[in-house]
């Protein structure tokens, strides 16, 4: 359970990165900054997002290749995350990590640290610490994406660098390479991404009753 936590807690991050990093005060490339801005205006004027992706995790010394998919929704400061057979959802209060193979179901209260999506996270996560360039851009089955790169200005950090590749024809992210001090190498790739869905009223709502009754367990912390 714990491991699954940390796993879909890593890719929340890494997602919040992608869809609504803001870089107004980035040091670096002018045409890097400006190109971040639009990114991030463009996706604060959706109602909701939808993202469907690759996650690929390879670290060639330790022997590490693993190649999962999962999908997340988001409407305001709200989400629900599949991955790994798993789903963790956030209510706006609470969030919620459900485990159908351990039948097992985790809330916790919203908390404040690194780990937690939050609109004010959203929209500060990247506003300092880092050093932006212009990186390559590549022609992707017609696609033309355009790599910035991100070094963090903190040496302690575990964190090389990532390359955030950007649809120059819809402004969205396609992908996001990051790449440990470890030599671990972690690439998101957006295989779908949907905006200003027609969602449920209860898609954000968590039924305990619903998950009492088929026998699950319900741990909160």
């Amino acid at each position: 359970m714990n491991n699954i936590k940390k796993e879909m807690k890593k890719i929340i991050i890494v997602l919040t990165i992608m869809l609504t990093a803001n870089f107004a005060n980035a040091q670096g490339a002018d045409k890097a900054k400006a190109l971040l801005d639009q990114v991030y205006t463009k996706v604060q004027s959706y109602n909701n997002i939808y993202v469907d992706f690759k996650f690929d995790l390879k670290n060639v010394e330790a022997g590490i290749n693993q190649e999962t998919r999962g999908d997340v929704t988001l409407e305001g400061n709200k989400y629900i995350f599949n991955y790994l057979g798993s789903q963790q959802l956030y209510d706006g209060k609470k969030v919620y990590t459900i485990v159908p193979e351990n039948e097992e179901v985790t809330i916790e209260d919203k908390s404040d640290d690194e780990n937690a999506m939050t609109p004010s996270k959203m929209l500060t996560f990247y506003k300092e610490g880092h050093n932006y360039a212009w990186d390559i851009l590549q022609d992707i089955q017609g696609r033309k994406i355009q790599y910035v790169k991100l070094t963090p200005i903190d040496s302690d950090t575990e964190i090389k660098s990532r390359l955030l590749g950007i649809d120059m024809g819809t402004m969205h992210i396609y992908k996001l390479i990051e790449t440990g001090k470890n030599g671990t190498k972690t690439t998101i790739t957006v295989n779908s991404f949907k905006t200003d869905e027609v969602l449920s009223k209860t898609l954000f709502t968590f039924d305990e009753a619903k998950y009492k009754d088929e026998g699950y367990f319900i741990l909160r912390n």
